[in-house]
């Protein structure tokens, strides 16, 4: 006889709600910019460990940032001795190599991702672990990973830049400078990479939590209890690098500003920034130098269009055009447009050893509340030729493709 085909469950409009408030939840952890719970975290390492099958850290050492516990791991790898670190100013706190042992992130975070996995598979079937995922870890997945990502960035840079001689304004140059401490920038990052995230693990969590949600039955799975511990941790600190017998653990950022898509952002400031001073500086997700965008002055009011045309670093150009304005700077060089249709005018910069700023002048059908009407600008590859073409764009459509039944 043909065994019966098991039955999953499927998600429901109830159960997608709790989906969605579940990913509320944990981009709030992964935007937390508060100083971590110690006792709750530590609590959490310990569990984790157990979970895992391994004895409990010996010690739990804390880090004012990323970077500091970064340092930090580049000794307990065995990498760099702590007074050679000192030489080059970057005094540091670590345990020797051969007291912290091996690292057992993979026994912790990997190990607990697949058994969760599996366990979640079979219960729930894999077309509706394969929703859930997409429905909320997905949203996370991309602010999370990129923040992570800017973080090994910023790692890099300020070991680079730690005795001073690093002078060039642009990180992707300064990445290639060979200074003192370019060793050490290079281990560094690379020591991130032996790291769980904490608050910047909220993705991968949030799935399994918020299905939990709507599955108790999931508590009673193998995998629950290390899922917990690690979860526990995420909710309370930053980053944390778990060794057989030392744990080092970043504090969470004091600061984070991001603009609407998510991006670093900040114009009076730094955009994430740590209890030490590390720090990130950023554009709408552009690095910048630390001074960078507070030296042109209140909206702008330092620049204008042959300081913008004068800029060598074609990143930070675009960031001063952004923050001048395209339709000042236009006005200022006395730009022709490319193209004019009802959708909107076609407009490009060209710059100097940098590819030519292509925009639709679009307006807002729909008036503010005093009558006015917006302007928006619409950036479009630099191929675009016509108005229509550049709008559709924004929508993926081909020129062809484009009929509004009504401009919005």
């Amino acid at each position: 006889m043909t065994a019966a085909p098991t039955v999953f469950p499927t998600l429901t409009l109830a159960h997608r709600a709790a989906l969605a408030e579940t990913a509320d939840a944990w981009a709030d952890v992964a935007a937390a910019a508060r100083p971590a719970d110690r006792d709750a975290a530590e609590r959490g390492i310990r569990a984790a460990y157990r979970a895992a099958g391994l004895h409990e850290p010996d010690k739990i050492l804390w880090y004012a940032s990323p970077l500091a516990a970064a340092v930090a791991a580049t000794v307990v790898a065995g990498a760099f001795k702590p007074q050679e670190l000192t030489a080059l100013r970057l005094p540091v706190r670590a345990p020797a190599g051969s007291r912290a042992g091996a690292s057992v992130r993979d026994k912790i975070r990997a190990a607990t991702w697949e058994r969760a996995r599996t366990d979640t598979v079979t219960i729930l079937g894999q077309a509706t672990w394969a929703q859930a995922w997409g429905e909320i870890a997905e949203r996370l997945w991309d602010p999370t990973t990129s923040l992570s990502a800017r973080i090994r960035d910023g790692i890099e840079e300020a070991v680079l830049s730690a005795t001073g001689t690093s002078t060039d304004r642009g990180p992707a140059a300064r990445r290639g400078t060979v200074t003192p401490t370019a060793p050490v920038a290079r281990e560094a990052r690379a020591a991130t990479l032996d790291a769980l995230g904490g608050q910047h693990d909220a993705a991968w969590l949030a799935a399994f939590d918020g299905l939990r949600r709507c599955f108790p039955q999931l508590d009673e799975s193998p995998s629950a209890p290390a899922l917990d511990a690690v979860a526990e941790v995420a909710r309370a600190a930053g980053w944390w690098w778990p060794y057989e017998n030392v744990v080092l653990v970043a504090e969470r950022p004091t600061e984070l500003h991001r603009d609407e898509s998510a991006r670093l952002h900040n114009g009076e400031g730094a955009a994430l920034a740590f209890p030490d001073g590390f720090a990130l500086h950023a554009w709408r997700g552009m690095p910048v130098p630390a001074d960078f965008v507070t030296a042109l002055g209140p909206a702008g009011s330092a620049l204008s269009a042959q300081r913008i045309r004068n800029e060598d670093n074609a990143e930070l150009r675009r960031v001063m055009l952004e923050i001048y304005g395209y339709d000042r700077y236009l006005t200022e060089v006395g730009a022709r447009p490319l193209h004019r249709d009802e959708t909107g005018v076609l407009w490009r910069i060209d710059l100097p050893g940098d590819e030519p700023v292509v925009m639709v002048e679009v307006l807002n059908s729909t008036p503010e509340p005093d009558g006015s009407v917006r302007t928006y600008w619409l950036r479009v590859p630099p191929t675009t030729r016509t108005a229509r073409a550049g709008v559709a764009w924004t929508f993926g459509l081909t020129e062809q493709e484009y009929h509004p039944a009504r401009e919005t």
